[in-house]
Parts: C-alpha cells; sequence; structure tokens
C-alpha cells in the first residue's frame, strides 16, 4: 500500500485532534474519590489527626502523618492537585498502631484531606492547608 500524500494529511489531522483531547476527562476530583470512598456516607469529625506544616519550603516533599485510634482505613487527598488522591493506608484488625507517616507533592498551596473509615464503618475527615512557597522566599 502506498501512503499518498492526502492519507498522510488526515493521519496527521487525526494525531492533532487526539493530542488536544483533554487529559484530565478520567481524573476523578475531589469530591468524586471522597464519595467513592465512603460510599456516599456522611463524613463527620472525630477520631483522626492530620499533621502538616503550615508552610512548605519545597512543594516536592511535603512531609505529612495521619493516625486514628480505629481506623481500618485512611485515605489522603491534595484536593488541588491534578490527581487529588495521594495514598490509601489499610489497617488489619491486628495493627499495633494506625498511623502512616509518608511524604507527598502538592503543586501549589491547597487543602490536605485525610478521611478515615472506623471499625464500626463510619467516617470522619481532618483537613488542613498547606501553603507551598516558591525557594523558601513566601512567593
Amino acid at each position: 500500500m502506498q501512503l499518498t500524500r492526502r492519507d498522510a494529511i488526515v493521519i496527521g489531522a487525526g494525531a492533532m485532534l487526539v493530542a488536544g483531547l483533554p487529559l484530565r476527562a478520567s481524573a476523578a476530583t475531589g469530591d468524586e474519590a471522597i464519595a467513592a470512598f465512603t460510599g456516599g456516607a456522611e463524613v463527620g469529625e472525630g477520631d483522626i489527626t492530620l499533621t502538616a506544616p503550615e508552610i512548605a519550603e519545597n512543594g516536592n516533599t511535603v512531609p505529612i502523618e495521619v493516625s486514628s485510634e480505629s481506623a481500618s482505613e485512611i485515605m489522603v487527598l491534595a484536593l488541588g492537585n491534578p490527581t487529588p488522591a495521594v495514598a490509601t493506608f489499610k489497617f488489619g484488625p491486628l495493627a499495633a498502631s494506625r498511623a502512616a507517616s509518608t511524604r507527598i507533592r502538592l503543586a501549589g498551596t491547597q487543602d490536605v484531606v485525610a478521611i478515615a473509615k472506623l471499625q464500626d464503618g463510619s467516617f470522619v475527615k481532618a483537613s488542613s492547608t498547606v501553603k507551598v512557597t516558591i525557594g523558601g522566599c513566601g512567593g
């Protein structure tokens, strides 16, 4: 088969069309991720602690820690990121401690939210606003 100039133009136009489609169509928003995790259940306040810095000089490595006395799962979201879901930690019935710490990447100043599914099936959340500065200069 010979590739004609017309075929090359059609293939190129199709490639440009595909490249121009929005890539975030499959990425879930923060509210959608919360609804999927909770199954639409009411989220209250209570038995969960989220520790995050008020100001992070480098958005590439922001240390956070989450803990709960009776959680079976904890989901962490960064609501300002293109993909809000950061991590989900699962704890078994014999877990000695129901806490986790990690470093996350933040795209800018935003809210970090932690939602815990407790052993009784209820959900609680905690949130913290983290200001990401540019080069530690407060920009």
